[in-house]
């Protein structure tokens, strides 16, 4: 099964901390986000990944080139002109031809893929949803559903703090996803798709694992500190052995052995 990343947006809420460079590649650890990303994929056995890039894209294809040195294989959808998550996804449709992950190129999303993919073929689903739980969904919007596990609607965002199922920005569709995307057009996933989408039946697939968008700085922090911790704090809280540098670039703290 391929997987799409979504990495071509301006990231302009997060300059202010990170600049010069696509959000997907902000540094973590020493390394970009992506990376990150492309390594959870990794450990479900999914190597085959299409990246659909726009702004900075340069910074992106130097980087993991066609991903060989990463032990997986990259193809790029690339825009000249923002299209916005829909029409990235509609952009990649020539290198797609089977059911296909989709993931926010800004989102840590540790979800288990083996149960994701179980799910949305057990429901023999066209488009599945993943979904988070949070304490407080006032910054996202609440998903309903309902007892079949359906999408019956979306709420917008509000100022009410309460606990609920968000968009995790995690996705599995099959092509026919593409027949309700119009081609060369700027069109949202989230705002114009998927709602039109629930009256023929959208699924949704709840994990309990972490979810943070890093789409503002306080929630990069957050993440920052989140990866780091997986990479030296065991499940025991006991810290690992290991020997650290700082990574002048980055300003972060980079694994070595």
């Amino acid at each position: 099964m391929k997987a799409v990343i979504l990495c071509g947006g301006l990231g302009t809420r997060l300059r202010s901390v990170v600049s010069d460079t696509p959000k997907s590649m902000a540094p973590i650890g020493g390394k970009p986000f992506l990376m990150y990303q492309i390594n959870w994929l990794k450990k479900y056995n999914i190597t085959d990944i299409i990246l659909c890039v726009g702004y900075l894209k340069d910074h992106i294809k130097n980087y993991f080139g066609d991903g060989s040195s990463f032990w997986v294989t990259i193809a790029y959808a690339e825009e000249n002109e923002l299209l916005g998550t829909a029409g990235a996804i509609k952009n990649a449709q020539p290198l797609i031809n089977d059911t296909f992950i989709v993931l926010n190129g800004d989102t840590y999303a540790k979800i288990d893929f083996t149960k994701f993919v179980e799910f949305h073929t057990r429901k023999q689903s066209s488009y599945t949803i993943g979904l988070a739980k949070v304490t407080d969904t006032s910054r996202y919007g609440l998903v309903h559903l309902n007892e079949d596990e359906k999408v019956v609607s979306f709420s917008e965002k509000t100022n009410i703090k309460q606990a609920g199922y968000i968009n995790g920005g995690v996705y599995i569709f099959e092509p026919n996803i593409f027949d309700h995307i119009p081609a060369n057009k700027v069109i949202s996933l989230e705002q114009e798709v998927i709602p039109q989408l629930i009256a023929e039946t959208v699924y949704g697939h709840v994990w309990d694992g972490t979810f943070i968008d890093m789409g503002v700085p306080e929630s990069y922090h957050q993440l920052q500190k989140e990866i780091l911790r997986s990479l030296f704090v065991r499940k025991d809280n006991s810290v690992r052995e290991v020997l650290i540098r700082m990574d002048k670039a980055s300003l972060g703290i980079a694994l070595v052995v």
